[in-house]
């Protein structure tokens, strides 16, 4: 007991040490000031005794603090040791047995540092320090909550492996993750970078309010900022003001203002073999359309007269803004600035949208319904099936006066044409009374993602004295048979407009020339728009433009766009990633009240935290301005939560040990005046992360054996200030990617789609509803490496959530460690375990050698990195005997059995 309190009391002793250590170490400043909230400034090194030992600046912070405690630091751990720690810190996987001879049979001098080098430049470093940013991400496969239907955001993921492989500078890394869209010439990979703002949840409950979970979405980001770049809990003031920061409410809400602005597109990335088939394809369409050009002499005169035709009647259309509309199946509404409306939420079923709308038009002839695309919606719509595409199979409108003197009515659609129809899914099923008949605005690979048109004819104009109340009913019934690709082809995003005229004309048409008797098909509205643009001003695109479309109209070239058809039939699609974009109209920001999305006061203009440094007065009040703010030199928490984070990682604590909390309530940083060399370093580094791990690494402190010296005990029984090396196992992926590495299945494929390991029978049944499907992975896909494994937030795979995978939900900066028999018995008794155990033993005794020792010599190597000394072989060799003797038996017994 006494021995018990002695120890407590020095542990107390040491922390108030370190806590007065830390406080009078740093710069002067303002009374009541945190540290933390003061640019750092780059110490002088410190005075020590042992001047031999540093290898660089690291080792004279570290070891000053360790003299002062009366320690002496370890002596440098084995070079089987060495390698082996490096190369599961740098790559996340174990060195193979070629590489650790190579190491311990080169003399060179700087053979260690070509080591490091060596590890850095390999793909792998990318995998594994992307999946320690991951974390910090909330990166996951699915979107969470009680649906949890899968997502594809792995290009995102990509995206993050490959900024660390090429060493892309950590400013730049801010930047293209909350803003890479506003780059001026934004880069396809620069816009999949703002995935890192797209892995919020997202809640596709039936009943929800899709603007209470856009809402709680950008709650998730300005929580996921504040942890992962600033190491703030700046979530706590959504409520209220910080209790313990110097933190307002209001300013939360101008934090809040930078990201409440953001479509939420979901992005299509085509790799190198999409675009070269769809290049091919072109090339092969633009040859037939230049062949067509070349055999018709008069082409340009016949084009000209068919424009004057085309652009039809120019009257205008004007939207019905005055409207309220609703859904028969969960489905809610934003109401955009145009007067359109956009489809949101449940999209589980097929829908009926009810649209009631007054005007104070008189002599109503026609109404448009326009199919819009937007950025939201899958591929830009204008469905919400997974391609894009809708289906429609009634319309219909009753009307009556504004005054209701009398009661509506259901008034007649004389005709209905649209600019794109398919032979089975003609625009007169819209009208025809029958539910099981449709109309698709399908096109057909790479054409059925654009905006569409359809029109109706009223038999007699709408007029009504004193305006009209008009309500419409757009019926969604389709075959559940029909494979769409997945997802529900509702319309996603549509407007009703009408225009006046006594003498309309009555379209009798159904939209392509063969059908209505030669007429002209009005054209889709992207051609319109090029129509609008004057002959000598249009590019040469957009005059290819326009002619792509004409042909279509032409009967004499049908073999020509016969063949056209059938090559736009194999157009590829790549996946596709969820990233952000900005609104072209911004929200107005207000404080919440008790941060209750429903109870909006104030409003706010985007802005920052006053006890942080200013924001730029010619930097945009938008996200690119808040991601060039966070990664100023000027802040002076960026720079140490990221040094704190990695430093963390080497050495299982971080300098400070609350990585995601710099504020008043933070633990004191055990050496404050290393973690901003660290700060600065990285900064006048050019922000380079490969730099950072390599000063780490090459330190002495970071080279000193793990073994554990009772002095160290008693004086630093945490190791908070490193008089040895580390002890702690290796996270959750690692555990299986050494399994997977010494067994010999472990596939080194980097990047792509998540796949799907075994999974214990019945797993997936813990899940809300139907199971969702998992087909286990064939071939090399089996044996991916741990962070490519498919994530499930409400059921993560069982084999490293057991050894403390974080689930995805929330930002995680600080995986916790902890040691359970679950993870024993996981070990035994998981799929993966079990084959890389068969896997294991195969290759011990395929190439192990001749005998029982050179083999247990060969798999402890394998295992361990090391050869097994006399002691260790002495326990191997009657253990694998006593083994063989029981399977021995045990195969002997089943024989008799059979």
């Amino acid at each position: 007991m006494r021995r018990r309190i002695v120890r407590l009391l020095f542990l107390f002793a040491t922390s108030a040490f370190a806590m007065i250590h830390s406080t009078a170490a740093r710069q002067p400043r303002a009374a009541g000031e945190h540290w933390a909230f003061v640019a750092p400034v780059a110490a002088s090194l410190p005075p020590i005794k042992d001047v031999k030992w540093p290898r660089n600046p690291i080792d004279h912070f570290i070891l000053a603090q360790i003299e002062k405690l009366g320690l002496t630091p370890s002596p440098e751990a084995t070079r089987a040791t060495l390698i082996r720690r490096l190369s599961l810190d740098l790559t996340g996987l174990p060195p193979t047995l070629t590489e650790i001879d190579q190491f311990l049979n080169d003399r060179r001098p700087d053979a260690y540092e070509r080591l490091v080098d060596g590890l850095l430049a390999s793909p792998h470093y990318g995998e594994r320090w992307g999946r320690w940013w991951l974390d910090a991400a909330r990166y996951a496969d699915t979107n969470g909550f009680e649906k949890d239907r899968p997502r594809s955001i792995w290009a995102y993921r990509d995206w993050v492996i490959g900024a660390f492989n090429s060493d892309l500078p950590f400013d730049r890394f801010t930047i293209e993750q909350l803003a890479g869209d506003l780059l001026p010439g934004a880069t396809l990979d620069q816009r999949v970078a703002t995935g890192f703002l797209r892995n919020s949840m997202l809640n596709e409950e039936g009943g929800v309010d899709p603007e209470q979970f856009r809402v709680e979405g950008v709650i998730d980001r300005v929580d996921a900022i504040g942890k992962a770049f600033l190491g703030l809990t700046i979530a706590c003031a959504q409520c209220h003001n910080h209790k313990f920061d110097p933190i307002a409410q209001r300013e939360y809400y101008q934090f809040y203002a930078f990201l409440n602005s953001d479509d939420e597109p979901e992005m299509e990335v085509p790799g190198d073999e999409v675009t070269r088939k769809r290049e091919e394809i072109r090339r092969a369409v633009t040859q037939i359309e230049d062949d067509l050009v070349a055999q018709t002499p008069d082409v340009k005169q016949r084009l000209a007269a068919w424009e004057r035709i085309a652009r039809g009647d120019e009257r205008e259309w004007i939207p019905l803004k005055n409207a309220e509309i609703f859904a028969s199946f969960g489905v809610k509404f934003d109401r955009l600035e145009d007067g359109s409306f956009l489809a949101r939420g449940d999209n589980s079923t097929s829908n009926n949208y009810r649209l009631t709308a007054r005007t104070n038009l008189r002599n109503i002839s026609d109404i448009r319904l326009e199919l819009l695309t937007v950025p939201n919606l899958p591929r830009g719509g204008p469905g919400r099936a997974n391609d894009g595409s809708l289906y429609v199979s009634e319309f219909s409108v009753e009307g009556g006066p504004v005054d209701a003197s009398k009661p509506p009515a259901k008034l007649t659609v004389e005709a209905v044409r649209a600019d794109f129809a398919r032979p089975e899914f003609l625009p007169g099923n819209l009208i025809d009374g029958d539910p099981k008949t449709h109309w698709s605005s399908d096109a057909g690979p790479g054409q059925r993602n654009q905006d569409r048109n359809i029109f109706f004819s009223m038999a007699r104009p709408i007029d009504f004295e004193g305006g009209s109340v008009l309500t419409f009913q757009i019926s969604q019934k389709f075959d559940e048979n029909i494979d769409l690709g997945g997802g529900k082809p509702n319309i996603g995003r549509f407007r009703l407009s009408v225009r006046t005229s006594p003498d309309s004309p009555k379209a009798a048409g159904i939209g392509i020339a063969q059908q209505i008797g030669g007429q002209t098909p009005t054209p889709p509205p992207k051609v319109l728009r090029l129509l609008s643009i004057p002959a000598e001003q249009r590019t040469n695109e957009q005059q290819r433009g326009i002619f792509s479309y004409y042909r279509t109209v032409v009967s004499e070239w049908a073999d020509a766009n016969r063949r056209i058809d059938d090559l736009m039939k194999g157009w590829p699609y790549g996946p596709t990633t969820l990233a952000v974009a900005a609104r072209p109209v911004t929200r107005e920001t207000h404080i919440f009240r008790r941060g209750d999305w429903k109870r909006p006061e104030a409003t706010v203009a985007a802005g920052v935290p006053a006890i942080l440094h200013p924001f730029p007065g010619d930097a945009p009040r938008n996200r690119l301005g808040l991601a060039r703010w966070i990664a100023a030199k000027e802040n002076p928490l960026t720079a140490r939560v990221i040094v704190n984070r990695i430093w963390q990682q080497y050495f299982g604590q971080g300098l400070v040990a609350t990585a995601e909390d710099f504020g008043k309530r933070s633990d004191p940083a055990s050496h404050p005046e290393l973690l901003d060399y660290l700060a600065v370093e990285f900064q006048k580094s050019g922000w380079s992360w490969k730099h950072l791990h390599r000063l780490i690494v090459t330190s002495t402190t970071y080279r000193q054996s793990s073994k554990i010296r009772p002095m160290d005990e008693h004086k630093d029984p945490t190791n908070r200030y490193l008089a040895r090396a580390p002890r702690f196992r290796v996270e959750a992926e690692t555990v299986r990617d050494i399994s997977l590495a010494v067994s010999g299945l472990l596939s080194h494929k980097i990047g792509g789609p998540s796949v799907y390991p075994p999974i214990q029978e019945g797993v997936l049944n813990l899940s809300y509803g139907r199971p969702m499907d998992w087909p286990v992975s064939k071939g090399e896909d089996r044996y991916r490496r741990g962070m490519y494994t498919f994530w499930k937030r409400s059921v993560p795979y069982p084999n490293q959530l057991v050894f403390d995978a974080p689930q995805g939900d929330l930002s995680c900066t600080r995986r916790i460690r902890s040691n359970t028999p679950l993870q024993a018995l996981t070990t035994l008794n998981d799929p993966v375990f079990v084959e890389t155990a068969q896997a294991f033993g195969l290759r011990i005794w395929r190439e192990g050698g001749a005998t029982d020792g050179k083999r247990m010599i060969y798999a402890f190597r394998l295992a361990t990195g090391r050869t097994p000394d006399a002691r260790e072989l002495a326990q191997l060799l009657p253990f694998l005997r006593q083994q063989r003797a029981n399977f021995a038996r045990r195969t002997a017994a089943a024989v008799y059995v059979s």
